[in-house]
């Protein structure tokens, strides 16, 4: 079973339709189990699907699923790696409304260069890169929490003698005069 997951916070009718299509073109023959978040439109060729998962569920999907296909949020990301799923994304983009900047495209890149992850950057690319996931093999990811621990405290630390030597740790002040 393939698990698509859209997030929760804009709508990605593209996606969902991309996969739909393809689907309906016996491009994709496995089952799709689909949480589609806010998007308007409605697969025509899949069933399976809900808005919205309760985190539990979408974690027990997760965990059943043999493949991914997802937007490029990172808490998407980083669950399906965890899980070691062989991951296909496609990142949300500004020009379509799907999103307020194209910080995702920036996100895929580094994951799909480190090769933990498949990219279609377009809907034109989708097929192809269905493909290539049913043979692809995620890199295992090695999360490296105390160095992220450790960059955080320096940070910290930092602040805090910046504040001692009288340096203001407020924003700017921006005024739109």
């Amino acid at each position: 079973m393939i698990f698509l997951t859209v997030g929760t916070q804009f709508p990605f009718d593209r996606l969902v339709k991309a996969v739909d299509e393809a689907i309906g073109q016996k491009l994709i023959e496995e089952e799709i189990w689909a949480q589609t978040g806010q998007s308007s439109y409605r697969p025509q060729n899949f069933e399976k699907y809900t808005d919205f998962l309760e985190k539990k569920e979408f974690d027990q999907w997760m965990k059943k699923a043999s493949k991914v296909i997802s937007h490029a949020g990172i808490g998407s990301i980083t669950m399906a790696l965890d899980e070691a799923k062989p991951l296909l994304v496609m990142p949300r983009l500004r020009k379509y409304g799907e999103v307020v900047n194209d910080h995702q495209v920036d996100i895929v890149n580094k994951f799909e260069l480190s090769g933990y992850l498949l990219a279609a950057y377009d809907v034109s690319e989708l097929v192809e890169k269905i493909e290539a996931l049913k043979s692809f093999k995620p890199k295992k990811r090695n999360t490296q929490a105390e160095k992220v621990a450790e960059r955080i405290s320096k940070f910290l630390n930092e602040l805090a003698s910046k504040k001692r030597r009288g340096f203001s740790l407020k924003s700017p002040v921006i005024s739109n005069d």
